[in-house]
């Protein structure tokens, strides 16, 4: 059985959270060697994912975690970019909620006062 921890003390390891529908939210599982920034970016742009929803990103031997999803959405759009193609449209929720597009967001209208 593999473990996610890392083996070397400078490793990071990713992990994707996936929305399955009816069964719910999950981190999914990657092979020690297969759960890096690069390896978690292809899959994403095959389709390996469902619905992902959040990338995070932690390394044992220091001690830390944090969200990585802005950062994966960035190299996704750069990648699509430099393709000359569109973001996989399984991934357009995923993209959208850490690019800020389509937010929605309220105008100030001018009120008049005093009529």
């Amino acid at each position: 059985m593999s473990s996610i921890v890392a083996r070397h003390d400078e490793q990071d390891i990713y992990l994707v959270e996936d929305d399955r529908g009816a069964s719910g939210p999950v981190w999914c599982e990657a092979p020690v060697l297969g759960n890096d920034f690069e390896a978690v970016v292809i899959d994403l742009l095959e389709g390996n994912y469902q619905c992902p929803r959040r990338v995070a990103v932690f390394n044992i031997a220091q001690g830390w975690v944090r969200d990585a999803s802005a950062e994966v959405v960035h190299e996704l759009r750069r990648r699509c970019d430099l393709q000359l193609r569109d973001i996989p449209e399984a991934l357009h929720a995923f993209t959208d909620r850490y690019e800020g597009r389509f937010a929605d967001v309220q105008l100030p209208l001018p009120i008049p006062i005093g009529i």
